[in-house]
């Protein structure tokens, strides 16, 4: 192959991004128009752009379009090789018409990768079959400061459960055939003050304790093809041009194999935002020497400026070697693919029997991105993610509602038996009637659909009245905004009490609006000054609040958002607070089912929720000097902390047997019982966390190491086994290498981090013990429930 032609291979066309449309790419505006795909035929190319995230198409339509576009690329280079095609899946496949999934904080919030496994297997079933390849998805980012836009993408603020639960999503999606793409490598989500695309100040221990354990666990287990470097510097160094990070501890101590692809412009940014290259091949030589694969969006260092480098000499001498290096790595990734067989054929599976294509309109709405089987996935995952916060009784609403005395028929009693068919619902703010509430940034109807206000969204999205009127169908609703997401406009507060005082139960509809780049109060590049509710959506619920003082009228706040926010006094004084994070297209029927009981909730927090709209950055992931104390006037405890969620039926847990000792190279073994106690089917999320109380460097006080989640009916129990390896005791050592320390440990068992039900304590003997990459990763759990037995 030519230099051209090796090239080519190593980038990509976003032959569909407008220049003159709004911004879905950072600095997207400031690049120049890439070349056309005419003029980079003959060299070949190595990736298509987002065929379906760019613009509204029919999905039919759009895999007919792809087809034809590489078989042009065939076509036209010398060795028939055909492009990877690439699209965005993070909430569900990018494409107009296809199912939203609930958002990875939500799939956090499932505690349920079994789940989150089989919903990243119908995403990459539905990519490949209109002839898609690779997808930028899972963000693995380790949430540290909430305020960061992009939290929505994370999974939440611990590594452990972003592990496991980005683990199960790459091996879904790999195992339809779609290469998944872990990002972003490493540290993006740690910028200072939250703001996206900042600086990271971070040292090595951190990030080696926090920031990079669900990458490597990714890596070793999921099959993953592909990583994505990170736009952020960690301590001066960009993450394009990372080589220890990309090539030494990715490659040649972690064993990966697939490409490295570039966020989008991120190798350019190597001149622009970083100012480390002074030219754009100075750019793509530091990237490619890093161990930067791909570039992607579209060609802009990697074709043009390399080619007139090498040709003048300017170059090092090695680079040659570093461009077979990447180009082996993409042609093997190629090969893996089929798209290098003899018998490659353009034709996507969902095209297969619509032959001959020489009339594109008969194709128009055969290809259905949104079955029932997608909903019913989207419906079980919006259910399981959706976590009760805080209920005094008053949920669910099936059971009497109180209703004050005033409004009653006799005083003799405190409430009334109202039926759920009967009630008066004042439904009150910015959330209720949006049918977009429940999407986030990186949905289509969010990501792109909003530039094209013209073109219906192609899935239904009820709104959250809607699901209520469904819900409770003898009831009247009113619905009253009573404010705007972020406006600052208080004029529609008195309309807004004056229905909850008119009303049996008042729900609040409260949240966030996704968007980019300041066009959303949630999502990439939407980041916040603090953690106080948007816009005056926080005076809107004092004012019901005090509206509803001493009426016995219950309120009910929900959060359709992206990240938590400090509610208040809502925390102490609202009847029950519900929160949903971005649960997607079946997102307010999962909600409604919760306020009326006909689900059970099970969901359990990701990320803590603050009490304080300001004591930022926060995370559950503290050590003993981050905590309350008496030296400092801001107290970080949660509002809510990490783990959290309530359950409509009771647990009661006992029988706690557990070893007392074991080597720094064996295991620890528990035992206990979990019974539901209630009057109701539910679910426990069993959390067990790791106290390290004496270590040679500061620990957090607690770190969850495992979790299961155990379904139970009513006086059901379940016997619960627990093998903990010493491994997971393991952190950074003073001289930066992993370590297993002997001395005392607590294995706490909990509902939440902050609500331990059983503690063993135990130690661990022999020598300090080192260990690498190869240790165990997993707390193993073996439930016996109902005459079953088997690991969970």
């Amino acid at each position: 192959m030519t230099t051209e032609e090796k090239l080519a291979q190593l980038y990509g066309l976003w032959a569909g991004a407008s220049a003159d449309g709004a911004e879905v790419a950072p600095h997207q505006h400031d690049m120049d128009r890439p070349p056309s795909l005419d003029e980079l035929l003959p060299h070949g190319l190595g990736q298509l752009t987002r065929p379906f995230g760019t613009v509204p198409v029919d999905p039919a339509l759009g895999a007919l379009s792809l087809m034809r576009t590489q078989e042009r690329i065939v076509a036209a280079n010398r060795f028939s090789i055909p492009a990877m095609a690439h699209d965005e899946c993070l909430a569900g496949f990018a494409a107009w018409g296809a199912t939203t999934y609930p958002v990875p904080l939500s799939w956090g919030a499932s505690f349920d990768p079994e789940l989150v496994r089989e919903m990243a297997g119908a995403i990459g079933h539905d990519m490949r079959s209109v002839g898609l390849h690779q997808g930028l998805a899972p963000v693995l980012d380790v949430v540290r400061d909430a305020r960061w836009g992009r939290v929505e993408e994370t999974i939440g603020e611990d590594p452990y459960l972003v592990g496991t639960v980005a683990t199960a999503y790459v091996q879904g999606l790999e195992s339809a055939g779609i290469v998944a793409t872990l990002k972003h490598f490493a540290g993006y989500s740690a910028s200072r003050g939250g703001r996206n695309l900042a600086p990271v100040s971070m040292g090595a221990r951190e990030r080696a304790d926090v920031i990079l354990p669900p990458f490597e666990m990714a890596v070793r287990e999921s099959g993953v093809r592909s990583v994505m470097h990170a736009y952020t510097d960690t301590d001066g160094v960009p993450g394009a041009a990372d080589e220890e990070l990309l090539t030494g501890l990715l490659r040649n101590t972690w064993g990966f194999e697939g490409t490295v692809v570039a966020d989008y412009f991120g190798i350019a940014f190597l001149k622009t935002l970083h100012g480390v290259a002074a030219d754009w091949s100075g750019a793509a030589v530091a990237a490619i020497t890093a161990g930067v694969d791909v570039e992607l969006p579209t060609v802009k260092t990697f074709g043009r400026p390399l080619r007139e480098a090498i040709a003048a000499g300017e170059v090092p001498e090695e680079l040659e070697e570093l461009i077979d290096r990447a180009l082996r790595r993409v042609l093997t990734q190629k090969a893996g693919l089929g798209l290098l067989d003899p018998e490659w054929s353009p034709v996507p599976p969902a095209l297969a029997a619509h032959a001959p294509y020489d009339d594109a309109a008969p194709l128009r709405g055969t290809v259905d991105l949104n079955s029932p089987a997608r909903r019913d996935i989207s419906r079980r995952l919006a259910e399981r993610s959706v976590i009760l916060l805080r209920n005094d009784g008053t949920l669910p609403l099936t059971v009497p509602v109180p209703v004050p005395e005033a409004r009653t028929a006799s005083s003799s009693s405190d409430s009334l038996p109202i039926a759920s068919d009967s009630l008066r619902i004042a439904l009150i703010g910015p959330q209720g009637e949006t049918p977009t509430a429940v999407l986030g940034c990186y949905s289509f109807p969010v990501h792109v659909g909003a530039q094209h206000p013209d073109t219906p969204a192609g899935i239904e999205l009820p709104t959250l009245r809607e699901a209520l009127a469904a819900e409770f169908p003898g009831s009247e609703i009113v619905a009253v905004p009573g404010a705007g997401i972020d406006s600052p406009d208080t004029s529609g507060f008195p309309a807004a009490v004056r229905a909850a005082r008119e009303a049996d139960v008042v729900v609040v509809a409260l949240g966030d609006r996704a968007g980019l780049f300041g066009r959303g109060t949630s999502g990439e590049g939407c980041d916040a000054e603090d953690l106080g509710l948007p816009g005056v959506q926080g005076q809107l619920l004092d004012a019901l609040l005090d509206a509803l003082d001493g009426t016995g009228t219950p309120l009910v706040v929900t959060l359709l958002a992206g990240r938590p926010y400090a509610l208040g006094r809502a925390a102490e004084e609202a009847g029950a607070v519900v929160q949903a994070f971005f649960p997607g297209q079946e997102g307010t029927s999962a909600v409604a089912g919760v306020l009326s009981g006909r689900i059970s909730p099970s969901g359990r927090l990701p990320v803590s929720v603050p009490r304080l709209p300001g004591a930022q950055p926060s995370t559950y992931l503290a050590a003993p000097l981050a905590r309350v104390s008496e030296v400092s006037s801001i107290d970080p405890t949660p509002a809510f902390a990490f783990g959290h969620g309530l359950t409509y039926t009771s647990f009661d847990w006992s029988d706690l047997v557990a070893s007392d000792s074991a080597g720094t190279d064996g295991s620890l073994e528990l035992s206990f019982t979990v019974r539901n106690t209630g009057g109701r089917a539910g679910t426990e999320v069993v959390q067990l966390y790791l106290h390290d109380p004496v270590a040679s460097v500061v620990q957090p006080v607690q770190r969850l190491i495992g979790y299961v989640r155990i379904p139970l009916e009513p006086d059901e129990r379940a016997s619960v086994a627990v093998t903990v390896p010493a491994d997971l005791a393991s952190f950074t050592g003073r001289d930066g290498r992993r370590i297993v320390e002997p001395g005392a440990l607590e294995l706490r068992l909990g509902a939440s981090s902050a609500d331990v039900r059983l503690t063993a304590a135990a130690t661990l003997t022999g020598p300090v013990r080192r260990v690498d990459h190869t240790r165990e990763l997993h707390t193993r759990f073996t439930v016996t429930r109902g005459g079953a037995t088997g690991p969970a």
